[in-house]
């Protein structure tokens, strides 16, 4: 090992290995050939190593927990190792690292912040003393399709976790992230009846006629002042345009800040109901992931890492984020801190990039983490 065990050049080829095997979502024999190499870098270390089949089509879910301090509620990292690019995607975005940048499909999202806390726990593994805290690991195959697979895995170890670390990019040059959005999608199913367009028009009900109703009532839930968000994404309808619909459907994205803003927004959704006689309207959906809520158990764990950060040279600051992560799952029961991940851009494109000076002070912030909190 190198004098200085946090080296940029060390850990951006292990960034590198990772960011080398694609793993799309849907693509769990990928997922699992990157669990393969994940796992094979514990082998030498005081650990034991849990792999949870896949199923509905994603790939394993890795647990690497520490081999002291597992009785009593310690350390949960979570990242995945799951990312948005499809098979390929390397041939046009390959790894290479030009002008301080890193480039890579995932390389942000989230495989460099992944790899630092895995780093970091090596040298933990590599220091005469042990943390007081026991460390797990949960590495997910799913997190960028909403976590169906994961989210009960997640749950159960962040209720037993004193603190979670999320290891999802850093915002905004270098921001951590202290609350999330919570995010909520919907089907939207409308049924008419045909008739002649042309001749018979009055014998009909358009169900794409009051799929237009439906989606002015979403758009009027619409509220930015209050952080609450309605979109309409996806709409089909009809077959033929001298045809009065008979079918129309939408798929709808929901986000809030609060749990209040929850209980009141989502039964609404849920309760639309036609305008139209002889049309009708069935809604089907939930919550996906509750909204992180900086509580004060969070903003103590955020002071916390704000005055590491200051010893190791560093201002540490936090951000409020429109998206979901899997740190939506345990911050209403658990102390959370998010977006502790590598420094980057252009997360799910093809120019998402890591910034190389990110990675020391990021990786050093992960290990005082680990070492410290009690």
């Amino acid at each position: 090992m190198s004098s200085n065990p946090f080296g940029t050049a060390t850990i951006l080829d292990g960034i590198r290995r990772w960011v080398e095997i694609e793993s799309p979502t849907d693509r769990p024999d990928q997922v699992n050939k990157l669990a393969d190499l994940v796992a094979a870098g514990y082998r030498d270390l005081s650990v034991t190593i849990e792999r949870v089949a896949g199923r509905d089509g994603c790939g394993d879910h890795l647990v690497a927990r520490s081999s002291w301090g597992q009785g009593i509620p310690g350390i949960l990292v979570l990242s995945h190792l799951d990312t948005v690019h499809p098979m390929g995607f390397i041939e046009r975005l390959p790894f290479k690292v030009e002008g301080g940048r890193a480039f890579g499909p995932g390389i942000y999202d989230m495989k460099g912040g992944a790899y630092l806390a895995y780093h970091a726990f090596r040298q933990i593994c590599a220091d005469d003393v042990r943390p007081p805290l026991g460390i797990t690991h949960i590495y997910v195959s799913d997190e960028e399709i909403g976590s169906p697979t994961s989210r009960a895995l997640i749950e159960a170890e962040g209720r037993k976790a004193k603190y979670v670390l999320v290891t999802e990019p850093a915002r905004n040059g270098g921001r951590i992230v202290t609350g999330r959005k919570g995010v909520a999608r919907f089907d939207v199913f409308v049924s008419g009846s045909p008739a002649h367009a042309g001749t018979r028009p009055e014998d009909g009900c358009s169900a794409i006629r009051e799929l237009g109703n439906v989606i002015q009532t979403l758009e009027a839930m619409n509220d930015l002042k209050r952080g609450v968000t309605v979109n309409v994404g996806v709409v089909r309808g009809g077959t033929r345009p001298n045809v009065i619909a008979e079918e129309a459907y939408a798929e709808v994205d929901m986000r809030v800040p609060t749990m209040a803003d929850a209980d009141e927004l989502v039964p609404k959704v849920l309760g639309i109901i036609s305008r139209t006689k002889g049309v009708r309207v069935k809604v089907r959906g939930e919550l996906k992931r509750p909204p992180y809520e900086k509580s004060n158990a969070g903003a103590a764990l955020y002071e916390h890492a704000k005055e590491i950060a200051a010893e190791l040279g560093f201002k540490l600051l936090d951000v409020f984020s429109g998206g979901g992560s899997d740190g939506n799952f345990t911050a209403p029961h658990t102390a959370t801190l998010d977006g502790l991940g590598v420094d980057g851009k252009g997360a799910h494109t093809y120019y998402e990039q890591l910034y190389v000076s990110s990675i020391e002070p990021r990786a050093r912030l992960l290990y005082r983490l680990y070492q410290t909190l009690r």
